[in-house]
């Protein structure tokens, strides 16, 4: 299951990737924002990135105008690893190396075209483990440490 959400910036990049995952038959959940009204970032990244956090959700990808800022309130959660990524190999190796379970995009920076490859390539690729599952180790007791 896919959890999406995007603050005014990003909200007509959301909806055509949600018009992506409608054609592909990809099941997702929307946490909003559904207009271009303007409204608080963090809110919308607690959403989805609770929904990931909880595992109720596998992935969860947030849009704003950088990705910045839904990035870093996202990784506040517990569990959660969100990558901001503008091209395709950042998304990859996000995943593979880093075990990313949360993709934040920047409606500013990326195409539609750009963004649905960037998602794409993010939903194909799996975590490689071996080497890097040490390291995402490191990032969980890190995690565990200062997150009381």
């Amino acid at each position: 299951m896919i959890v999406i959400g995007a603050d005014h910036g990003g909200f007509k990049l959301k909806e055509e990737i949600k018009r992506y995952f409608d054609e592909k038959g990809i099941e997702y959940t929307d946490k909003g924002t559904f207009s271009e009204e303007s409204v608080d970032y963090p809110q919308i990244a607690k959403e989805v990135a609770k929904e990931v956090s909880e595992k109720k959700a596998d992935i969860g990808i947030l849009i704003c105008r950088s990705g910045i800022g839904m990035s870093m309130c996202a990784n506040k959660f517990k569990d959660v690893r969100c990558a901001v990524c503008y091209q395709e190999l950042t998304a990859k190796f996000s995943r593979m190396h880093n075990n990313a379970n949360m993709l934040a995009l920047g409606a500013d920076y990326v195409s539609v075209n750009e963004a649905i490859c960037i998602v794409r390539q993010f939903l194909a690729t799996e975590f490689e483990g071996g080497r890097h599952e040490a390291r995402v180790n490191l990032i969980s007791d890190i995690e565990k440490e200062n997150m009381k």
